[in-house]
């Protein structure tokens, strides 16, 4: 854990590697500190005025002066109104604009991560630094640098006003200032850890809700709705603990500077009273001066604010950079060449792999498949099948020897381009809440109708779409629920015909169909993927009859 001195440095840090995001919008940025200045100067010379009305005015009885100070009031004040909304309009539209570009810029980098990220990772955990930690970002980048901005240019007006109208009343009105600072830093040190907990204790609930949300059915076919309820009331519980701790430190952090400068405001009254009765100032002069140190009051405990709200911004802004400085496991390499229309020829070179740890999942695996085969990959479950899968597709890279499409090591090839020409139909295929359509051409969305409706039929699915309410254009539920096992797996291997890819990678197609749909599925892809690459992953004999060759994977 960093020691409490660091962690402002650390927020510090967090934020200047935030302006790599803000430095694309440098025009939005001078707009907003050009109104701002204009907003600053504006309630700058509204307690200034004071002075003018009370001594000019009020007390040599001057009507035209009491005329021109009511009408500067009036100009000054809806000058400052509208300055002020312009600013926080232009400030909001660029925090937005700079927060969303971090948002789309993570869900990219998360996107491109290897399946081993994801089995290390609580989904709810990424979701809530992807969406609330960002969102925490951008509410009080709304509420706080804006003001912090503000809040400086007019405490330094303000300074320089006060000392020329009494530059003892400055030193007394400014004198309890460090000793806040003081009481507010300690406070504020102890406040970065609740807030962290309370982060994470809200990521715990997302976990908790995705994990048994999805895993519904097993709930309440177990009889554990109300165990489950109590665990969610716990992890409830856990958090409000955690929310009140935050919330009681960063009341006694406000508090106790601020009785500090209550102080502060008496002795000024008590002194510039003082003054007053001993002719050295004049009235108009000490309600200018109480005016400015008031409103200084402000700035200052402004500061204390936006610091505090800096400080567990950085906490959110952290977990977001945490995020960013995880690589993705496999990257195109610097001079990655193209890939338009493999043929197909798929050879693994003396391959060796093992994830994260001493065992290897392959050791010194060896095989050969020419365009336009079909080869079952056969073996015990945890032998390494779908490892061949993903080092094909490059989820990861062989720890030693080579993978290779058409003679090309897949490392030297553009990662899009070798995707392009890899279709994977899963053992449960991903099916977005959207229209059949949508689904088939998510791998190629230029398809045309008539290209949808051709694979459909090479898959013999066609009929089924058809039929259904809205043919084509019907939702899938999310995840494919609405379809059986066999209507997901067809409509899996027209997905892939659409991509029109070289190579098409099928891990255990038949694993939940009965022996009548894993015999219509043999004849699919006997028929529809004839002169593609294919590489079946099975454990079902049916399958294995239809492969060209057959590869048994041994420990």
């Amino acid at each position: 854990m960093l020691p409490e001195t660091d962690k402002p440095r650390l927020a510090l840090s967090l934020y200047r590697r935030a302006l790599a995001f803000v430095r694309l919008y440098p025009g939005q940025l001078a707009a907003v500190f050009g109104v701002s200045l204009l907003s600053t100067l504006a309630s700058l010379a509204q307690p200034y005025l004071s002075k003018w009305l009370i001594d000019e005015a009020l007390l040599r009885r001057d009507a035209r002066a009491l005329f021109v100070s009511a009408v500067a009031m009036v100009l000054l004040t809806v000058l400052g109104f509208l300055t002020s909304i312009a600013a926080s309009y232009l400030y909001t539209r660029l925090s937005a604009a700079v927060l969303f570009d971090m948002r789309v810029a993570l869900y990219r980098h998360l996107l491109r991560q290897s399946p081993a990220f994801w089995t290390r990772h609580k989904l709810g955990d990424i979701v809530s630094r992807l969406n609330n930690d960002i969102a925490e970002v951008q509410r009080i980048s709304s509420d706080s640098l804006l003001s912090l901005a503000s809040n400086t240019m007019f405490l330094i007006g303000s300074v320089a006003v006060m000392a020329q109208l009494s530059g003892r009343l400055l030193m007394l009105s400014i004198v309890f200032l460090p000793f806040a600072a003081w009481l507010f830093a300690g406070f504020q040190s102890r406040l970065v850890p609740r807030v962290r907990e309370v982060r994470e204790r809200s990521a715990s609930i997302g976990s908790f809700l995705i994990e048994t949300l999805m895993g519904s059915r097993l709930v309440t076919s177990s009889r554990a709705v109300d165990r489950e309820t109590e665990r969610f009331r716990a992890e409830n519980g856990r958090f409000l603990r955690a929310l009140l701790r935050m919330q009681m430190t960063g009341y006694a952090g406000s508090a106790a500077p601020g009785v500090l400068l209550a102080l502060s405001t008496a002795a000024v009254f008590l002194y510039g009273g003082h003054l007053v009765i001993g002719g050295a100032m004049t009235v108009g002069s000490l309600v200018a001066f109480l005016a400015y140190h008031l409103r200084l009051l402000a700035p200052v405990q402004s500061f204390f604010a936006v610091y505090s709200s800096l400080l567990t911004g950085g906490v959110a802004l952290g977990r977001v950079f945490e995020m960013f400085d995880l690589p993705p496991a496999v990257l195109d390499a610097p001079d990655a060449e193209p890939l338009k229309q493999a043929q197909g020829h798929v050879r693994f070179d003396h391959v060796s792999f093992s994830h994260d740890g001493p065992r290897a999942v392959l050791r010194d695996f060896n095989l050969e498949i020419k365009p336009g085969e079909i080869c079952a990959l056969i073996g015990p479950s945890g032998i390494g099948k779908s490892t061949v899968a993903d080092l094909l597709l490059r989820f990861h890279d062989p720890d030693s020897g080579r993978v290779l499409l058409d003679e090309r090591d897949l490392r030297s090839l553009r990662l899009d381009d070798l995707r392009a020409q890899i279709a994977l139909v899963e053992q449960v295929p991903f099916f977005f809440n959207c229209s059949v359509a949508d689904n088939l051409r998510y791998t190629r969305p230029t398809a045309s109708t008539g290209e949808l409706e051709a694979a459909c039929r090479a898959a013999g699915i066609h009929d089924f779409v058809a039929a259904l309410p809205q043919g084509y254009q019907t939702v899938i539920a999310e995840r494919g629920q609405t379809l059986s096992a066999g209507e997901r797996q067809r409509l899996a291997i027209a997905r892939a015909l659409i991509q029109n890819a070289a190579v098409i990678v099928m891990d255990e197609p038949s694993a939940a169909l009965d022996e009548a749909a894993e015999a219509r599925l043999s004849e699919t892809i006997q028929t529809s993927l004839h002169g593609r690459t294919v590489i079946l992953i099975t454990h079902r004999p049916a399958l294995r009859a239809i492969a060209s060759q057959v590869c048994e994977l041994q420990s």
